[in-house]
């Protein structure tokens, strides 16, 4: 029982420092219990016990996905980030594809330019030329495998 409660407080202790979702917080607890130097009955114990800290904490408003994935989506938009890039790190972290899609959709509702915007930070912060015959491709390559679509990257390199 004393086990449980340090990896409770582990867990707020983690959640004091990092927003994190609930299925990347599960997986933290898992790497620390497997980590902790304790027979097999105890961490069998503590990996039966993850599920009721994780929705404890949620009850108590320690973990939110939704508000985790707003805050991604938010902060991805403002670094220079594509869409696709948004998704793949947002699955990383365990959010469902129905809550990514539905925090995507709302978003763009309120920020209908927002990939656009964030493409025209990306050729900015990598310092892509614009109208630049002689990189033309290199520049849309970098632009593709950063995750934009081609027509935005045409528009914004002004390839058009």
């Amino acid at each position: 029982m004393n086990n449980i409660l340090l990896l409770k407080k582990y867990a707020i202790s983690y959640l004091s420092k990092y927003n994190s979702s609930k299925g990347n917080l599960e997986r933290v607890l898992k790497n620390k219990i497997r980590k902790m130097l304790l027979e097999k009955k105890e961490k069998f114990t503590l990996y039966n016990s993850i599920s009721s800290i994780i929705t404890d904490l949620e009850s108590k408003k320690f973990i939110n996905d939704s508000a985790y994935a707003d805050s991604k989506i938010y902060n991805f938009s403002l670094q220079g980030k594509s869409k696709k890039f948004v998704k793949s790190y947002l699955i990383q972290k365990y959010i469902e594809k129905d809550l990514i899609d539905e925090t995507i959709n709302n978003f763009e509702l309120v920020n209908p330019d927002w990939e656009k915007e964030s493409a025209e930070i990306f050729v900015r912060k990598y310092r892509l030329k614009p109208k630049d015959i002689n990189n033309k491709e290199k520049n849309l390559a970098k632009m593709a495998r950063a995750g934009f679509n081609y027509n935005i990257s045409k528009k914004i390199l002004g390839y058009d």
